[in-house]
């Protein structure tokens, strides 16, 4: 049986004036799924979002929303949560008191445990009672998160939730994010920064001058951009450079960059060829003690997709 779908927009379009912010889009986001959203300034992401939350109406298409069509109303839908361009807070109150008046504002009760709970859950335990003006960029959206875990939403809409964030702050998040997920909650982040969508998201969605010109799982991105430049750290630069010289499909961009103290071959190729190439430098007794991208396939697609050249209008 296939999987609900969270999301499902037909054909939305969106205009300000005389701009068309959304120009016919489809989206698909199923539960149990992080989904990123990505694409350069301009590219309709906030405008979306907005849909979502319940921020703003399309002006043509159909939006539907944990399986229930989305009306002209401003509201969010039942069931969704989430943030845009930050997180709004009280900055004179205190973390815990900010979550009691949201959640007196929801008809919560602001007495219960749910407010120490989304505290605990994004690691604000210890910071609770002090005053969100002296929080720092990073601690602000942890708290706009614990606001939407209050609701304990089936759709969680996140606008850069990265953003501010310490590399530990930032794994808390991602596991937050994560759990949710696997608890069957939809999670639709939007993020400039593409090695978060890597590891958050199984599935991505990018935008350009308003239309989708990519959506699905993250490996159909090699579809998209099949030819990368690799980093080949091995035991023998020698050896690998005549390896990948004997090696169809393979392309030698640099034959000794300078890499963390160490030099590298930098090749261009396909998944097959490079395959073949680590086959025949194990069977060379070679070592290979690094193999990645130079650019991820996210950001290559992303540069290659976006390009404006690149754009059917």
């Amino acid at each position: 049986m296939d999987t609900p779908l969270a999301v499902r927009a037909q054909g939305i379009t969106k205009c300000f004036g005389d701009v068309v912010a959304l120009d016919g889009i489809d989206l698909e986001v199923a539960q149990g799924q992080v989904h990123g959203l990505v694409g350069p300034n301009g590219a309709g992401k906030t405008t979306l979002l907005g849909l979502l939350l319940g921020l703003a109406v399309a002006d043509g298409g159909r939006l539907d929303i944990l399986g229930t069509q989305v009306g002209r109303a401003l509201a969010a839908p039942d069931g969704v949560a989430g943030f845009v361009d930050g997180p709004g807070l009280y900055p004179s109150l205190t973390a815990r008191q900010n979550l009691a008046a949201l959640a007196a504002l929801r008809g919560q009760d602001p007495r219960g445990g749910a407010i120490a709970e989304a505290l605990d859950e994004v690691g604000l335990t210890d910071v609770a009672d002090d005053r969100v003006r002296g929080y720092s960029l990073g601690m602000r959206q942890r708290l706009g998160l614990a606001a939407a875990l209050l609701t304990r939403p089936r759709l969680l809409v996140l606008d850069e939730p990265s953003n501010g964030l310490d590399p530990a702050g930032k794994k808390h998040v991602h596991d937050v994010l994560g759990r949710l997920a696997a608890d069957g909650a939809a999670v639709v982040v939007s993020s400039h920064r593409m090695d978060d969508i890597e590891a958050l998201c199984s599935q991505a969605t990018l935008l350009a001058t308003g239309r989708v010109v990519f959506s699905g799982p993250l490996s159909g991105l090699a579809a998209a951009n099949s030819a990368l430049d690799y980093r080949l750290l091995t035991s023998d630069l020698p050896a690998a450079r005549r390896a990948a010289a004997k090696t169809p499909g393979i392309d030698v961009v640099d034959s000794a960059r300078p890499w963390r103290g160490a030099e590298i071959l930098v090749v261009r190729a396909e998944v097959p060829a490079l395959d073949a190439l680590v086959a025949r430098l194990v069977g060379a007794g070679v070592a290979v003690r690094e193999l990645a991208p130079v650019t991820s396939p996210l950001e290559a697609a992303f540069l290659t997709l976006t390009a404006p050249q690149e754009i059917a209008r």
